[in-house]
């Protein structure tokens, strides 16, 4: 793939690519036991992306996903890696998605609840992470229940456990590791939705800006790339897109 000064300068107007990272999804990046230092799918595809402009990468790190998609919009970021919703479309231009994860619902043990169907009516608490990819979709489709929006996943687990609210919404894998992680919870069977991660940058940086992002995308997970990257940091709970 030959990239253009003009597309480099575009994603690169510094001379380094500023990538925005999201800690708050476990199954794109942590940060490693050792060294601290973030790992994880977004930041492999990030360096990897990075290479092929020739330039350097700068990982710029946040603990919550409304905060790393406004670093992008605000152009305090070149790309990010982000949910696809409508909620986010206006000033991000975004790839079709390259990893696939599962939206659920966590319960207490007692809870009478048993699915999904269940979980929107009148009385019943949802905490959710404010900002999340599972707070947009749930803003626009609880009609009965009430959305208690708090500052990130522990607090929204915290929530539950503790009884301020009825069920807690999240990442299908974090929540099973919840329920292992001590007795007294249990995940509702099946997912509510299905998060579609994709790359994003600033609308700014233009269509071809875009297509080359996109292209790079379809090129990761045609290749074995992301499928690799998923393996190497032993994610369960995700599945690579198909191609677009």
């Amino acid at each position: 793939m030959t990239i253009s000064p003009a597309l480099v300068s575009a994603f690169a107007p510094g001379g380094t690519l500023r990538a925005s990272i999201n800690l708050g999804n476990p199954i794109l990046a942590n940060k490693d036991a050792t060294s601290g230092k973030p790992v994880g799918v977004s930041i492999d595809l990030a360096r990897e992306f990075a290479r092929r402009l020739g330039v350097g990468v700068e990982l710029v790190v946040f603990e919550k996903a409304a905060a790393s998609v406004d670093a992008v919009k605000n152009e305090k970021a070149d790309i990010g890696f982000f949910a696809i919703d409508p909620a986010r479309s206006e000033g991000l231009l975004f790839t079709a998605p390259y990893v696939l994860i599962e939206g659920s619902y966590l319960v207490p043990e007692a809870s009478a609840l048993a699915d999904n169907a269940q979980v929107d009516a009148k009385g019943h608490r949802i905490s959710v992470g404010s900002g999340s990819a599972y707070d947009l979709f749930l803003t626009r489709e609880i009609k009965a229940a009430e959305i208690v929006r708090l500052q990130g996943a522990g607090p929204a687990l915290a929530a539950l456990r503790s009884g301020e609210v009825e069920v807690a919404a999240g990442i299908r894998q974090m929540l099973e590791g919840e329920a292992q992680r001590a007795p007294g919870v249990r995940v509702l069977p099946s997912r509510f939705m299905v998060i579609q991660q994709a790359m994003g940058t600033p609308a700014s940086r233009g269509a071809a800006a875009q297509a080359l992002l996109a292209a790079f995308v379809e090129e990761m997970k045609a290749s074995g790339f992301v499928a690799d990257a998923l393996k190497r940091h032993r994610i369960e709970g995700a599945s690579v897109a198909p191609a677009a």
